[in-house]
């Protein structure tokens, strides 16, 4: 026997003898335990004897194997048990809302619900689900739920500064009145204003138009004073004008004696008329010859203005304000007026005005127009105006000057804004800086809650509008199987696909977008230009985006905003130092920058109409009628030729051709060959006869017309009209 056989002997005898050491080991008793040894085997020729194990002890054995089957003496360690994700759920919850809670995908929910008695194919990420739907899809997800816990918002204190309620009459002390000067454009009113106080207001409006409101306190010969109020006349300003009659007195109505009533002068008197305001008419220009100052009169009937003259209770009075004449008399019926109407005001507590402009100045910063309407205005004095606040640093009057305060009735300009209140806003004193602050954020609260309050209102009606729309579509298929439903809403929405307009190139999407930031050197003149973006209405044609506005010169945060957007910077009344030119000419950014609001407006629908593409339009050079058709052989080919004569223009072969036959167009191209008896020629004139052939096979027929004409590109104009 070789070795190999014979060591493959020796393993067998060995595992045998342990296997009955065991066996024996199993059926031993519990109180004691007998063990024999088994008999060996017997030995076989050439191997050693194998030795009998030794008796067992009275313990019982337990043999531990490993994966390396050696014991290793050590208990095995136990799978620490998973604990199941926690989802906290509400009620009403959507779907997609509940696979964010769960953080899977909203394809994970649908499976969680398939076997629910749910219509899959109605659900959408914004579908609202029943709480036993939003329990069965967590537990079939292997999770489990809890109630999110309900608390209770805690409402915030107002901290919103009020008026002070009226005060006592015997505080009550006169105030002058204050005049707002209304009418149309370049009838007169800052001319007018100018001869009242002797300066030279009006030429140094840029093109004579009154862009801004100026507010002037005069004192007139007799020793009353007025604060005068100069409003824009121009079309562009309706808001500005409107807010100049919500801060005044009286309303003194410009109309130029040789002009009659116009536009803004209607508009004016229903300002004044929704403000409560009375009305004094100063018919201007009465020193032209062609005035007719009492056909203005009767204009102002249509209006519901009915002059003493006709008697009304509306005084009229005849000036020119350019060479002076009777403007004692248009102060004097002021004054008369404003006693009349008993105008006081208290000069005690806390200071109540107005804001009638705001601007950016250089060197100044932020800066105000108010009126003060309540109390006396003193430096130190820490004022609110919407949602911006001020500790006032210094007040200056009309013609630049410090001045210590200010009491009701009185104009003045104020320094000190941490941030630039907008024109038309309340003006309140507070007691401290921190009351402003608490003023500010409150109503940046307020706002802000407003906000989210439109923004949840929106999109709550646009879910109604969807399950309107779906419960409409579901009950039109409602007789249908689950199959035939599918089928017929897969049907539908390819349908809907393919009717779908199909996405924009880059060259059809035309676009300009605006940067207004420092467009106006006052708040107002800012709101006039957006308020006239606001009436744009020709989106399809190119969308005009407003991307940034504000006040103060152009700033390289401008040019930043232009270049990022690819858009243009428009400024009004405001400047560009030399390093903000030297950086838009670097990025090729074009600062536009007018004094004019008009040719502002002019300006940008120019650079509208820029961006559309040019339209093609057909000019007609001449007309044929066919009197006779046959055909010539070209080759091994047949060709159809029309005998024509020429009734107007001429035909030219290098232009474009026509075959109209009852009002139909049936061809449109080129001619082949154009022929004057036998010979080829390029044109053919009024009166002649000549045949032709076309590019394409048709069958001519006598009475056809031909007709000659070019295609010249004209350049699109914007269709916007800002109404002037």
């Amino acid at each position: 026997m070789s070795g190999k056989a014979l060591f493959r002997l020796e393993a067998l005898l060995r595992s045998g003898l342990a296997v009955r050491q065991l066996w024996a080991l199993r059926c031993e008793g519990a109180q004691r335990m007998t063990w024999r040894a088994a008999a060996p085997y017997p030995p076989c020729p050439g191997l050693p004897a194998v030795a009998p194990a030794p008796p067992a002890t009275g313990h019982r054995i337990r043999l531990m194997s490993t994966k390396h089957g050696k014991s290793s003496g050590k208990t095995p360690k136990t799978k620490p048990k998973q604990e199941m994700q926690e989802v906290e759920i509400k009620q009403r919850m959507t779907v997609a809302e509940l696979a964010e809670a769960m953080n899977r995908d909203i394809d994970h929910v649908y499976e969680a619900l398939l076997h629910l008695p749910i219509d899959l194919d109605s659900l959408e990420p914004q579908s609202v689900l029943q709480d036993e739907w939003t329990k069965e899809a967590i537990r079939k997800s292997g999770m489990k739920y809890r109630w999110a816990k309900v608390t209770e918002g805690r409402v915030k204190e107002n901290k919103d500064a009020t008026k002070r309620p009226p005060a006592d009459l015997a505080v009550l002390v006169a105030r002058p009145p204050v005049v707002t000067i209304m009418g149309h454009v370049d009838h007169g009113k800052t001319t007018l204003l100018d001869s009242l106080r002797k300066s030279q207001v009006a030429a140094m409006e840029a093109g004579g138009i009154t862009q801004h409101i100026g507010a002037f306190l005069v004192q007139l010969p007799s020793g009353e004073k007025i604060t005068f109020l100069d409003t824009p006349g121009h079309a562009a300003f309706s808001a500005m004008r409107a807010r100049g009659a919500q801060v005044t007195d009286i309303v003194i109505l410009v109309v130029a004696a040789d002009d009659g009533v116009m536009k803004q002068t209607a508009e004016s008197i229903q300002h004044a008329r929704h403000a409560g305001v009375p009305i004094i008419v100063a018919v201007n220009k009465c020193d032209r010859p062609d005035a007719d100052p009492d056909r203005v009169k009767r204009e102002l009937l249509a209006h519901d203005v009915v002059c003493e003259e006709y008697g009304g209770d509306v005084q009229a009075v005849h000036i020119s304000a350019l060479q002076g004449d009777n403007l004692q008399a248009l102060a004097e019926a002021t004054v008369a007026l404003a006693e009349v109407l008993e105008l006081k005001a208290d000069p005690t507590g806390l200071v109540e005005g107005a804001v009638i402009e705001s601007r950016t100045d250089k060197g100044k910063g932020p800066v105000t127009t108010a009126i003060v309407q309540r109390g006396v205005l003193r430096r130190g004095c820490v004022l609110v105006a919407g949602k911006a606040w001020a500790k006032v640093r210094f007040l200056f009057d009309e013609h630049n000057r410090a001045v210590a305060e200010a009491g009701p009735s009185v104009a003045v300009e104020i320094v000190g804004w941490k941030d630039l209140p907008s024109a038309g806003e309340e003006i309140l004193e507070v007691e401290s800086e921190q009351r402003a602050r608490e003023v500010v954020a409150w109503r940046l609260y307020v706002e802000e809650q407003e906000k989210l309050q439109e923004d949840v209102q929106a999109i709550e009606a646009k879910q109604r509008q969807h399950l309107e729309s779906y419960r409409k579509e579901r009950e039109s298929l409602g007789h249908l199987s689950w199959r035939q439903r599918k089928s017929a809403m897969y049907k539908a929405n390819k349908q809907r696909m393919a009717s779908r307009p199909k996405e924009r190139t880059e060259d059809e999407f035309r676009s300009l977008p605006l940067v207004i930031k420092g467009t106006g050197d006052v708040d107002g003149s800012v709101e006039t230009i957006l308020n006239i973006l606001d009436s744009y209405d020709a989106d399809e044609q190119c969308h005009l985006d407003v991307v940034h506005f504000g006040v103060g010169d152009i700033s390289e945060n401008d040019i930043g905003l232009a270049e990022t957007f690819s858009g243009a910077i428009y400024g009004f009344n405001v400047e560009a130092n030399k390093s903000v030119r030297q950086i838009a000419a670097k990025k090729g950014i074009e600062l536009k920058l007018h004094k004019v609001i008009y040719k502002l407006i002019d300006d940008l629908k120019e650079e509208l109409s820029s961006k559309l593409p040019p339209t093609v339009e057909e000019n007609v050079i001449g007309e044929a009628s066919v009197l006779a058709t046959f055909c010539v052989t070209v080759g091994k080919k047949k060709v159809p030729v029309a005998g024509c004569r020429v009734k107007e223009g001429q035909l030219d072969r290098r232009m474009k051709f026509k075959l109209i036959r009852d009002g139909d167009v049936l061809w449109e191209g080129h001619l082949t060959a154009l022929k004057h008896h036998k010979d080829d020629v390029q044109a053919v004139k009024t009166g002649m006869e000549c045949g032709l052939s076309l590019d394409k096979d048709i069958d001519f027929r006598p009475g056809d017309e031909i007709v000659c004409y070019e295609e010249v590109e004209k350049r699109q104009r914007i269709s916007w009209d800002p109404g002037f």
